[in-house]
Parts: C-alpha cells; sequence; structure tokens
C-alpha cells in the first residue's frame, strides 16, 4: 500500500501535467456575464438576434451610443465570441457567432424582468415582438408557437419514442433538450411540398430542435428544419421582417396560407 507522502508527490505530479498539457478547467460564466453587463452591448446583441449582419452605424444608432463607443463594444463581443465581422469593401458587417448565441438571449429573456414601457412607440415594439420575431434564423413568438402547435397537431413532428425520460433527468434541467422531437414520414412529405429542400440542410446542424419561447413560455421550431421553414415562408410572403428590429409581421397572405395548408384558425393567430 503506498504511504501517504507517495500520494501526496503523484497528485502533485498530476496537477503539475495538466497544468503543462494546457487542461482546461470548468466553464467561465462570468466572462459572459460581464460582456453582457452592459445595456449598449446588449442593444446590439438584440439588434442582430434575427441572424443578420448589419454594419457598425447601424448598430451605433440601435444601441443610442457614439460610432467610438460603439466600435469598443463591437470590439469586446468580438473577442468574447459572441459576434463575428465580415468585411465588404470599406464597411465591416456584424452578425451573431452562430444560433447557440441565439439561444443564450433567448434563454436570457426568460429569466430577465421586463423593461418599463415609456412610450407608445416602446408599447408597440414589445407587443410586435411577443406576437412575431426572429430567434436567431427561426420563427418565435406567439406564432412560432402555434406553427409548431399545427405540426405536432397534423403529425408532421413527434417525439422521439426511443428515449426514456426518466432515464435522463439531467435533460430536463436544460430547456430545449427534455424531449426530442423527429421530422415524420409527413412531414417530410409536406416540407418538402412546400418547397423546402431537405437534402440541402446543414448536415452538421440537428434537424430539429425547440426552444422554450421567452414570451409565450412554450416549445417552438428551431434547428435545421425551424430555419429553412422560417425562411421558405419569407421567401412565399407569408411573413415579412421588420426593417429594424427581430419583429415579423404576419401577411394576408400569411393568414390564409396557416389556415389553408396548416389547418390554423385565424382566431388561434391574432393581428399583431
Amino acid at each position: 500500500m503506498p504511504s501517504t507522502v507517495a500520494v501526496v508527490i503523484s497528485a502533485a505530479a498530476e496537477v503539475s501535467w495538466c497544468y503543462r498539457a494546457g487542461m482546461t478547467g470548468d466553464v467561465n460564466i462570468a466572462a459572459v456575464a460581464a460582456v453582457l453587463a452592459d445595456p449598449g452591448r446588449c442593444r446590439i446583441l438584440a439588434a442582430l438576434g434575427d441572424g443578420r449582419a448589419l454594419p457598425a452605424s447601424l448598430l451605433a444608432s440601435e444601441a443610442g451610443v457614439a460610432a467610438s463607443t460603439a466600435s469598443e463594444h463591437l470590439s469586446r463581443l468580438v473577442g468574447a465570441g459572441l459576434l463575428t465581422v465580415e468585411r465588404h469593401g470599406r464597411h465591416r458587417y456584424y452578425r451573431l457567432a452562430g444560433p447557440e448565441v441565439g439561444d443564450l438571449l433567448e434563454a436570457l429573456a426568460r429569466v430577465a424582468p421586463s423593461a418599463p414601457v415609456r412610450s407608445l412607440r416602446e408599447g408597440t415594439g414589445a407587443q410586435a415582438l411577443r406576437f412575431a420575431r426572429t430567434c436567431y434564423d427561426h420563427l418565435a413568438g406567439r406564432v412560432g408557437v402555434t406553427l409548431m402547435d399545427a405540426l405536432l397537431e397534423r403529425g408532421f413532428l413527434e417525439p422521439d419514442r426511443h428515449l426514456d425520460p426518466l432515464a435522463a433527468g439531467d435533460r430536463l434541467a436544460s430547456s430545449g433538450k427534455a424531449i426530442r422531437f423527429g421530422l415524420t414520414e409527413a412531414g417530410a412529405d409536406f416540407m418538402e411540398e412546400l418547397g423546402i429542400d431537405l437534402g440541402a440542410l446543414p448536415p452538421r446542424r440537428p434537424a430539429v430542435r425547440y426552444c422554450i419561447d421567452w414570451s409565450e413560455q412554450r416549445p417552438h421550431l428551431a434547428g435545421a428544419v425551424g430555419a429553412a421553414l422560417t425562411t421558405r415562408l419569407l421567401d412565399l410572403g407569408w411573413i415579412r421582417r421588420a426593417e429594424r428590429s427581430r419583429a415579423v409581421f404576419l401577411t394576408d397572405e400569411g393568414r390564409s396560407g396557416f389556415a389553408t395548408v396548416l389547418g390554423v384558425d385565424a382566431g388561434r393567430v391574432p393581428a399583431a
């Protein structure tokens, strides 16, 4: 049996090896929280929440700060891995680094207190976001939740029956992973008929995921299928983006399409 001294020396040697090898420790949530602690940086992230790339000048306006301050904010956000930057000629365009950043914003919105509404414009904007918006590249809000409900009711999506929900309770601590959904054969046919090429979906991204919607507190469709479906609804003119926010408007064609194609009663998707 090894002596206490030998055990201590062995443990110290192992720690020393881990340090030299550059082994990483636990996640540093505080580092990300420090970057998000500034209201201006949060407004920049919110402006980019629909996945589009926007120039620094517009983001400065959205954040309500001077161009020099916006430049500092953008540099900090890029350095933290929350944004990426693309150069087009003399201009730089910024976008969220990926869907996981959109998931982060949506998760924070579920626990953050509501901001006070100080004007009619702010009230109208808040109502529009709750009605329909993009969560990075997929549809969210009341319309997004209604869309997922319709897909489930028509049998286009179904829970993965091979998973035992009691065997992995740790998934219940993370929204969007407690249940796995799959696209059924009827669902695949529906997507193809709607004009979505499922074979062109990015292979490394999960096809079907969901987010717990911060305003509705219920799931909306995410993943590669959710993104492709949102893009198709935009192409069909069923929804259209707001010019300077994540809000999305349901058009008359969209209201009719939801009713005829998805069987959604217009009363379930009231006007914004």
